[in-house]
């Protein structure tokens, strides 16, 4: 039986799959940071939305890093969180 990291593995060795994986990055990277910063902060989704005047739903969606939120709903966000967020722009490795 293979481990989820062989079947990861293997199907990015294929060059189109890697490209594809690769060009999401940004966005997981988002939402990997959404969910650090709200661990951080010791609340739930529920209660973030709460304080965002949304629902848990919402904050779930920008959690999953499959579509990228806008800056002003991230730095809501932040402030729900009693956060603020920056923005860095770095050169890309090559």
């Amino acid at each position: 039986m293979k481990t989820l990291n062989d079947l990861k593995a293997e199907l990015l060795a294929d060059p189109a799959t890697r490209a594809a994986y690769d060009a999401l990055a940004p966005e997981f990277e988002t939402a990997r940071e959404l969910v650090a910063a709200r661990a951080r902060a010791g609340l739930t989704q529920q209660q973030v939305a709460e304080r965002m005047g949304t629902t848990q739903s919402t904050i779930a969606r920008m959690e999953s890093g499959k579509r990228p939120p806008s800056l002003r709903t991230v730095q809501r966000y932040a402030q729900a969180l009693g956060c603020r967020a920056v923005v860095r722009i770095e050169q890309m490795s090559t």
